[in-house]
């Protein structure tokens, strides 16, 4: 049992440095191989038929399912053995997977290795945010959080971008080139975190550990109040994602020119991220969370009428500006988490948040395929409406709890 505090073990500059370039690398190889998972296992790039849709976002779902499952164990084992051990270890066991994916088209394999890869995947970002929470001082937080988002959002558009390059320039028979990719950035991410982390002390254990105590404090109503508008997000997110590419062909954009504009959008996270943050310490966790909902909820309306209407120059703007106002709410509602959290169970309450995301994954996987195989596009309207109501409905909580004092408005 180790006698040193639980927490800070160290310079806090190398450690969060460390979390920066690893999550970057982590999400760029995971964008990499997202980008042409349907394709891989359909065997074609466009044209999928029904059964192919549903095949594909099946095996797919299984990645979440597998983090939604036992991020919560991950984030224990955070908390009891330390961030890097747990960070560094899910990275390792990721390449691993993806070296096996890149060689079977199986379903039954591909689903079976994906849902292992959602494990690694919860892990690394529980102790991600975790050594984020432990590091940065309430003052500074959201900043920090802006960084870890930029890092997250822009290695993920990123990396799809570039999986939309490789599917434009490789033949579908060496798409598993895309996943041996990823395997060499995870391990380029792995080598680059112990490299700047060589000399620091951080593998630190908890002097004391209530399981009990931590996961009460995990799912209290607060923290959830905070983590439960991701599952909303995370099912539109998760969709698009998936199915992007074959969209954007069937309309006859090609998916090199689409790589070129997510990638170039996406360069502006790394500025938006740490700015947003930075009013979020400035002006309230809260008000901007109220920000950043309000644009998921216009770009889901404006969504709405594309899909009945069709496209339009201002229906493409409100997108847009939408997106620009969503932009705020990840680092406010990161940092509002770590304000929650308790010392002893920070990896813990992290955790929720990855367990959130991935559940509403499977959620927003499964409900619109399913929506859309039956219904066509007109399919996705309830499908956008409830997700814009369940953000309205849990603001409104948010704010009923600051007034009752229960939460702090900032």
């Amino acid at each position: 049992m180790a006698t040193d505090t639980p927490h800070r073990p160290g310079p806090s500059r190398p450690a969060l440095t460390a979390v920066l370039a690893a999550t970057f690398f982590v999400r760029f190889a995971f964008g990499i191989t997202i980008a042409v998972f349907a394709a891989y296992i359909t065997r074609q790039s466009t044209g999928f038929t029904g059964s192919e849709v549903g095949t594909a976002g099946l095996v797919t779902a299984l990645a979440p399912v597998g983090e939604f499952s036992t991020v919560l164990l991950s984030g224990v084992a955070a908390d009891r053995w330390g961030r890097f051990p747990i960070l560094f270890g899910g990275m390792g066991s990721a390449a691993v997977l993806f070296v096996l994916i890149s060689g079977t088209r199986s379903a039954l394999t591909l689903g079976a290795s994906n849902l292992v890869f959602g494990v690694a995947s919860g892990a690394i970002l529980a102790a991600s945010l975790a050594v984020i929470a432990d590091r940065a001082g309430s003052d500074t937080r959201g900043y920090e959080m802006g960084r870890f988002d930029a890092m997250n959002l822009f290695g993920w558009i990123a990396g799809v971008a570039f999986g939309l390059g490789l599917e434009e320039l490789l033949p579908n028979s060496r798409l598993g080139t895309a996943f041996l990719l990823g395997a060499v950035i995870l391990l380029a991410g792995l080598a680059t975190g112990i490299a700047i982390l060589r000399g620091q002390r951080v593998r630190v254990r908890s002097r004391t550990f209530d399981l009990g105590r931590i996961v009460r404090s995990a799912f209290r109503r607060p923290v959830l109040v905070v983590t439960l508008p991701w599952m909303a997000i995370y099912a539109l997110l998760g969709t698009a994602l998936s199915f992007l590419g074959a969209a954007a062909a069937g309309i006859g954009i090609r998916p090199g020119y689409l790589a070129l504009a997510i990638a170039g959008a996406g360069s502006l996270l790394v500025v938006s991220q740490p700015y947003f943050g930075r009013l979020a310490d400035r002006a309230g966790r809260t008000r901007m969370m109220t920000v950043g909902a309000a644009g998921f909820v216009l770009v889901l309306i404006c969504a709405g009428l594309l899909v009945r209407f069709g496209l339009s120059v201002p229906l493409l703007a409100g997108i847009g500006l939408g997106v620009a106002a969503a932009l705020t709410y990840g680092p406010a509602a990161l940092a509002a988490l770590a304000d929650l959290a308790t010392e002893q169970g920070r990896a813990t309450t992290m955790a929720i948040y990855s367990l959130t995301i991935s559940l509403g994954m499977v959620l927003g996987l499964v409900s619109s395929t399913a929506l859309y195989g039956r219904f066509g596009p007109v399919g996705l309207e309830p499908y956008f409406a409830v997700i814009a109501a369940v953000l309205v409905g849990l603001t409104a909580v948010r704010w009923s709890e600051a007034r009752h004092a229960r939460i702090p408005v900032r």
